[in-house]
């Protein structure tokens, strides 16, 4: 073995401390994205990952959208209560909640913090506000809507409501588990839209007229919409249906 000159031994110092250095600049470039929280590109600006793992759990949109879950018992605990502002409350009550629903999503949207907790909650909350809202209307509805016709007025469409809003949970869990093609047929559209925006008005027009105070017409017309909301909300289940049957068929 030939002995070494100074320059290939002053060569090879070089190339052994670019290796190490190379060797660091790998093991911090990996220690940086297994972190999970920032990158940085070539301009030396910093971009969340998404999946951050310090994404906070409880955002605002999600804590809005906790509210409406607590707000329930107080619902409830405000319409059997014999005190005279017990009906102005409990409307009220509906109202905030169904503001919230609005804009919980609206501030996800705009402050990027949408999150699969609050994805999962949105809707359970919104599903539990109206079931509930529905049952007490039932045990107590407005006698001056159903003087004329009947206890079965309002139980007809609040079974067709509760039971479509049942079905499309499933309907939407089994899709969740069949691909992104399928969970297409059952994303929300706007005969969805339309029927959440009756049914909003007329639990309201019916918690604000239980009373009698309203009068007949505040009744009926909260009666009448809450018969349109339950038949949009039948006739969306049926082309949530058709639209996932085309996809599996």
């Amino acid at each position: 073995m030939p002995p070494l000159t100074e320059d290939v031994g002053v060569r090879r110092l070089v190339v052994l401390r670019e290796g190490r250095d190379l060797c660091a600049g790998c093991v911090c470039s990996e220690g940086r994205e297994s972190d999970g929280d920032k990158l940085v590109n070539g301009h030396g600006a910093e971009h969340n990952v998404v999946g951050s793992s310090d994404k906070k759990f409880l955002t605002l949109p999600t804590i809005l959208t906790l509210s409406r879950v607590a707000a329930v018992p107080v619902l409830l605990a405000a319409f059997y209560s014999q005190e005279t502002w017990a009906t102005t409350a409990t409307a009220t009550i509906f109202v905030l909640a169904a503001v919230t629903d609005w804009l919980d999503g609206y501030l996800a949207r705009k402050m990027g913090s949408s999150s699969e907790f609050g994805a999962f909650l949105d809707p359970v909350a919104d599903k539990l506000m109206v079931a509930t809202t529905l049952v007490l209307l039932c045990t107590r509805p407005p006698l001056a809507a159903l003087a004329k016709f009947g206890p079965w007025l309002l139980p007809l469409p609040a079974i067709a409501i509760i039971g479509r809003e049942i079905t499309m949970s499933a309907l939407r869990e089994w899709a969740a588990s069949q691909g992104k093609d399928v969970r297409k047929a059952v994303a929300v559209n706007g005969l969805g839209k339309w029927k959440t925006a009756a049914q909003m008005m007329a639990l309201t027009l019916l918690l604000a007229g239980r009373d009698g105070g309203g009068g007949v017409a505040l009744g009926v017309t909260g009666v009448s919409l809450l018969y349109v909301s339950a038949g949009l909300a039948l006739w969306s289940l049926v082309v949530y249906i058709r639209s996932l049957w085309k996809r599996i068929a």
